[in-house]
This record gives C-alpha cells, sequence and structure tokens, in this order.
C-alpha cells in the first residue's frame, strides 16, 4: 500500500494509507491494552513509517536480503516466508512491550502493521512460481535469474529485453501496481472507518486459535474478491472502490489490531 514518497518524514501523513491504517488500528486498540502494558502511541508508531518504513530502504538503496518480504500466494500452503516473518515481528514486539523498550516497540509495531497491510493488499498475492524463480534486468542485454538463491546472468536478445521490459512495467507489472494502491488511497481518503476493528468475539477467537489462523482467514477472504483481477480487466470501477471501502480497508485495520493484541497477549502472558 502507498505510504508516502519516502522522501521526507511526514510525507505519507495525510494520503498514506498505512499511516491512515495504523491511526485507526491503535485508536481500536486502546481498549484491550492492559494498564501493565505501555503500547507505543500512534506517532511513534508512524515515525516508522514512509521515509522510516520498509518502503524507504528501496530509496536507501538496500540490498533485495534487506528489505522485508511483501508478498503472498494465498492458494499455496508452503508460502510461509511472509508469515514467518509477521510471528518474528510479533514475537519482537512482545519483548519489546516486556522490555519497556519504547522505541523498539515502536519500531516493531510499525513493520509489524506494514508487512500486515501488504500481505491483505490483492496486488501483493502472486504465484509461488514467481517466488522460486526471480528475473531482474540488470542493463539492457543482461538478466539476473535467481532459482533457489543461485543466481545465473543470461545473455538477451534486443527482443527479449523488450519483452522483460513489459514483463516488469507492463499489464500486471509495476504500474498496475501502483495504480492500483494509488486507487486504494483515493477510495478511502474521506472514510473514517468509524466501524472498523475487531469485535470481542474476535479478542477471543485470538486469544484461542491464535493470530495466524484469523490471517489467513482474512487473508482467503480478501483474495476471494478477486479484486487485482478486476482491476487489471477494467481498471477502478464503483464497485472496486465499494469493496475496498466496505471490505478491504476495514478487514486489513481489523487484522492489524489483532496483531497487536496478540503481542499483548504473549507480553501479558510472560
Amino acid at each position: 500500500m502507498y505510504s508516502g514518497t519516502t522522501f521526507r518524514r511526514g510525507s505519507g501523513r495525510i494520503v498514506g494509507v498505512h499511516q491512515k491504517i495504523d491511526r485507526i488500528a491503535r485508536r481500536r486498540l486502546t481498549k484491550h491494552i492492559p494498564a501493565a502494558i505501555n503500547f507505543p502511541t500512534i506517532s511513534n508508531i508512524i515515525h516508522f513509517e514512509g521515509k522510516n518504513g520498509p518502503d524507504g530502504l528501496k530509496l536507501k538503496g538496500s540490498s533485495l536480503q534487506d528489505e522485508p518480504w511483501p508478498y503472498i500466494d494465498p492458494v499455496e500452503p508452503d508460502d510461509r516466508v511472509l508469515l514467518q516473518q509477521i510471528d518474528n515481528r510479533i514475537v519482537n514486539l512482545a519483548k519489546a512491550l516486556g522490555d519497556h523498550n519504547d522505541t523498539r516497540a515502536a519500531f516493531e509495531a510499525a513493520w509489524l502493521a506494514h508487512d500486515i497491510v501488504d500481505g491483505l493488499t490483492p496486488a501483493h498475492h502472486y504465484p509461488l512460481s514467481s517466488k522460486k524463480a526471480q528475473g531482474r534486468l540488470i542493463d539492457p542485454n543482461h538478466e539476473v535469474l535467481t532459482i533457489d538463491d543461485e543466481e545465473i546472468v543470461l545473455n538477451l536478445s534486443r527482443k527479449e529485453a523488450i519483452l522483460k521490459r513489459w514483463e516488469h512495467w507492463g499489464t500486471r507489472g509495476v504500474i498496475a501496481h501502483i495504480m492500483f494502491e494509488w486507487g486504494v488511497a483515493s477510495a478511502i481518503a474521506s472514510d473514517s472507518f468509524s466501524q472498523a476493528g475487531p469485535t470481542s468475539h474476535d479478542i477471543k477467537r485470538l486469544d484461542q486459535y491464535g493470530f495466524e489462523t484469523l490471517f489467513m482467514e482474512s487473508l482467503h477472504k480478501i483474495h476471494d474478491l478477486k479484486m487485482y483481477d478486476g482491476f487489471i480487466k477494467k481498471g477502478w470501477t464503483r464497485s472496486l472502490a465499494a469493496k475496498t471501502k466496505k471490505i478491504l480497508v476495514p478487514e486489513i485495520i481489523k487484522v492489524v489490531t489483532l496483531a497487536w493484541s496478540q503481542a499483548i497477549i504473549i507480553a501479558r502472558d510472560k
């Protein structure tokens, strides 16, 4: 999701989708925070979004290994990279809360929320095979193909290079991804989502089944809407905007709140 330009601090405070979801989720979380837990304030959490968030790593020229993995295939049960990443964030947040490390807790809360928002965004759902064999152009005539962490440099003909660039930027490439996320930002700009957030029943189920079960339920619910497929075929429509406001973003707000609640439960029990 869009989190600002990442060129300067605060660039996403008005139209940043990540920041908006964080603000609403933090308000919904308040009634679930025990007196013994000092959960980070929203200002401290969104300090680690935008330029200081995962998207800001791209601007800083980080290696691919440094960047969090933001994709998941909802229909492939063996695709667990993002799920493990989220679980690690929850554990780290719980530890920071238990240690009363406010700065670390704010960082983990922000990056945990970012992982969840990206994981539930339809534009981030992809076939598992795309992760097993990734290709990237390093110049107009060469591509680096990564297969199971082994890199192979391929020589490309002019035609192959043009096709590769279209694959990257074309119908289902970077441009479509960006336009989908901009559409979400525009659709929710004026909505306060006053009814979004977990119910007491959701919190009970979280305590009973754990976060991953509830995350996967929401992931499949969103995937079944086929929103990104619809966007690729018809662009932004009233129907797509309505699904974004009524289903997609409220569901994401709920899950972010539940993830923070899971960390609180772990810290509380310890």
